[in-house]
């Protein structure tokens, strides 16, 4: 009974998460109006909601535990308050940002069950702790007009936060990206990134002189050496590509892209000949079989389960996704394909790529320079982080150690994404603030125009 059970519910998970993908798209349509796009909305939270139940009906029927139970609860509390409080306190916000933040977290929080209560436990207690975090930055991103000002503060906390790490962390498979303090252990790169942007955005929204690029470029290698020498080739990468795009967006410059980009391959080869862990991964890219044993055996494991999953997934517990070593951060999109199959799984990268089209789309639309610059910055660190993520586990770029955003274990990767979604949401609330006022411009306008035409008359 508990395999027709599993069963069953695989299905219905992929059916359920087909049809909130498909409104996910549904609702960039232009010529819709704003009470249908409501109503997808609605239904992507319906589908939600039971894409959480359905997971964890198959999971306490295999499992029989009644703290299972009490986990869902709890987190269907979690899930009701986010989406009640913001839009109740953010009635300009984007519904859709929201729906797909909480949707990643409702996969994250089934597949980590799965794996390892206890993670799914802290997990939640992250989420709660970011919870209370974004719920207040909107305000801030909204009130606060000085944040265009710190602009040195941002580097300095930067480059100490990574300096830290680089002399004080703890070393986990040959890179140092985390520090113990206390009962807490941290990894500062994943909160960096977002007062990157910021310091980027500040340095070249007013002003994109050759000199002002040059000082803006010393200061963003600065961060990315230091990432190098912690060994944090991955976190190093993600800076990078971020910092490219936004210098191309703010100069409309090709060749400082094209340079950048040289520049990059330069880089790639000399860490190739300086670090050994560089070599043993693209050694366990090139050809992981031939190593299996030892440097390719986590990529095999990888490319078992997934392949083991095919289009329709094993089912929740009909797999073996613990072989894969640190299979609950680095390689969770591996688990997730095998149990819940290549169709669950492409529609997760769908819902990534809905949030990224989202932001550009936010960004696209920001007149202020300097939010633009945000916005654009944001989604590029949320877009690549997903690409590096996804194309490490199924072989595509050689792995780089970074978590699937809000849906691998992990508090400072969980805490710092759900900020950036909180960004993203005040930098949207904003962009309808503009319109708003632009309305209410043009509406005195034209009545200040028909009082002319009475008086005319």
């Amino acid at each position: 009974m508990t395999n027709v059970i599993v069963e069953v519910s695989k299905f219905l998970m992929m059916i359920l998460f087909a049809l909130y993908t498909f409104e996910c798209f549904a609702a960039f349509r232009r010529k819709i109006s704003n009470e249908k796009r409501a109503r997808i909305f609605k239904r992507q939270v319906f589908f939600l909601y039971l894409i959480h139940l359905d997971g964890y009906l198959s999971i306490y029927a295999v499992t029989d535990e009644i703290q299972i139970v009490i986990l869902y609860f709890l987190e269907v509390v979690l899930i009701t308050v986010l989406l009640g409080n913001y839009q109740l306190l953010y009635p300009n916000a984007s519904r859709l940002v929201t729906n797909n933040m909480c949707m990643l977290l409702v996969v994250g929080f089934l597949m980590l069950t799965r794996l390892s209560y206890e993670k799914a436990i802290r997990q939640y207690i992250f989420a709660i702790v970011s919870t209370i975090i974004i719920f207040v930055v909107p305000v801030l991103i909204r009130k606060a007009k000085f944040l265009r000002k710190l602009t040195w503060l941002y580097a300095v906390v930067g480059i100490a936060g990574l300096a830290v790490v680089t002399v004080f962390g703890n070393t986990s498979y040959g890179a140092k990206i985390s520090i113990t303090i206390g009962p807490v252990t941290l990894q500062p790169s994943e909160f960096v990134k977002l007062v990157f942007v910021f310091f980027v955005a500040c340095m070249l929204h007013y002003n994109t002189e050759f000199k002002q690029v040059c000082i803006t470029t010393v200061v963003a290698a600065s961060h990315v050496l230091i990432l190098v020498a912690s060994r944090d080739l991955g976190g190093a990468l993600i800076f990078f590509i971020t910092y490219l795009v936004m210098l191309y967006v703010a100069t409309r410059k090709l060749f400082y892209f094209a340079g950048g980009i040289l520049a990059g391959c330069i880089a790639a080869v000399v860490a190739y000949q300086l670090f050994s862990h560089v070599r043993v991964r693209v050694l366990a890219w090139s050809d992981p079989l031939s190593v299996i044993d030892n440097e390719g055996y986590q990529i095999c494991q990888s490319l078992f389960a997934i392949g083991t999953g095919g289009w329709f997934g094993t089912g929740l517990y009909q797999g073996t996704p613990n072989k894969i070593p640190v299979v609950e951060q680095d390689f969770i999109f591996s688990a997730i394909s095998e149990e819940m199959g290549g169709i669950f799984a492409l529609c997760l990268i769908m819902v990534c790529v809905s949030c990224f089209l989202m932001f550009l789309n936010i960004a696209m639309q920001m007149k202020d320079q300097f939010y633009k610059l945000v916005a654009l910055g944001l989604g590029t660190v949320y877009a690549f982080q997903v690409f590096l993520t996804i194309g490490g586990v199924t072989k595509f770029i050689p792995s780089t150690g970074v978590t699937l955003p809000l849906v691998s274990y992990g508090g400072s990767s969980l805490v710092s994404t759900m900020i950036l979604f909180a960004v993203i949401q005040g930098l949207y609330i904003l962009r309808q603030d503009e319109g708003e006022t632009n309305g209410k411009q043009n509406i005195k306008r034209r009545t200040r125009f028909d009082e002319e035409i009475e008086d005319f008359s």
